[in-house]
């Protein structure tokens, strides 16, 4: 089940299950940016991630001296959101705490995820709610895959992504049980574009921390095709594809995959947030479509 929204640049196709976008189309130049789901790479198109960002080492954490198991990147893509809101351009979805959440994550909560269009912006918002008692501890990031090569006449290394800062940024690794390795390995020196190849991500995802720029550019060498992300708020950034597929994935987050030196105690994991009771949190990531 998908709900859809417009306005006279954009026409953005959103399903239930996990709030998940699942296509954009440019009125204008009639081409679709997202990748298309194709399941003999990677099922998914724009995943939300939560309560957790990434791997727990052993796939569990402690809190309060109870012991907890969560699947990679949490449970809120694979559960089915309310509508809560719907308009012509704007439409907000809804997913609550329930029994089967406590017992994985025992912190009651309201999670909204808030997409809106401006001319060929899509904006996308979530907001975090306690509803409990006490001090709430999570992560959340989006996991949006845009398809490449964006053209049937281009190639997957005509594309590039060029921050907006120059930047001096290493990447950290992801080992093969999804942990963040003990170092990071050299990625940019003092550049904005990094090129994209098949094998860039053969050892999985690129983490950044602490990046300059607050956004990032798709672009080729043979079109004029862009899209433009924007991540001012977000500490951290991920950038993947599965091997052979076309696409990349332009990761914002608020969050990061356990390390390999994890004490796997919630309230101290790199990247957590902590909400104090009744209080409401908030981030937004966009993307331009060109």
């Amino acid at each position: 089940m998908f709900v859809k929204i417009e306005n006279q640049f954009l026409s953005v196709k959103i399903a239930k299950k996990g709030a998940e976008l699942a296509s954009v189309m440019n009125k204008t130049n009639h081409l679709g940016y997202l990748w298309d789901g194709n399941a003999e790479f990677w099922a998914k198109t724009s995943p939300v991630l939560f309560p957790i960002v990434g791997t727990l080492k052993e796939n569990k954490y402690r809190y309060n001296d109870a012991w907890y198991s969560l699947p990679r990147h949490g449970f809120a893509r694979d559960n089915v959101f309310s509508v809560e809101e719907s308009g012509k351009s704007e439409v907000v979805f809804k997913l609550d705490d329930s029994p089967d959440t406590l017992k994985v994550f025992p912190f009651h909560f309201e999670l909204r995820l808030r997409y809106k269009l401006e001319e060929a912006v899509l904006y996308v918002t979530y907001e975090v709610t306690n509803t409990g008692d006490g001090d709430m501890y999570f992560s959340i990031g989006g996991h949006p895959a845009f398809r490449v090569p964006m053209t049937e006449t281009s190639g997957y290394e005509d594309h590039y992504l060029e921050f907006s800062e120059p930047e001096d940024a290493d990447h950290w690794p992801i080992t093969a049980e999804g942990l963040i390795d003990k170092l990071p390995l050299p990625l940019l020196n003092s550049s904005r574009t990094l090129k994209l190849t098949r094998g860039l991500f053969a050892g999985d995802a690129l983490v950044l921390k602490g990046l300059k720029s607050k956004s990032v550019k798709l672009g080729s060498d043979t079109h004029d095709y862009r899209v433009e992300i924007n991540f001012d708020g977000f500490p951290y950034l991920g950038i993947w594809a599965a091997p052979g597929a076309d696409f990349v994935c332009i990761e914002p987050w608020c969050g990061i995959a356990d390390s390999v030196a994890s004490d796997q105690e919630l309230t101290r994991k790199e990247g957590i947030e902590s909400l104090a009771a009744g209080r409401s949190w908030s981030r937004t990531w966009s993307a331009a479509f060109y």
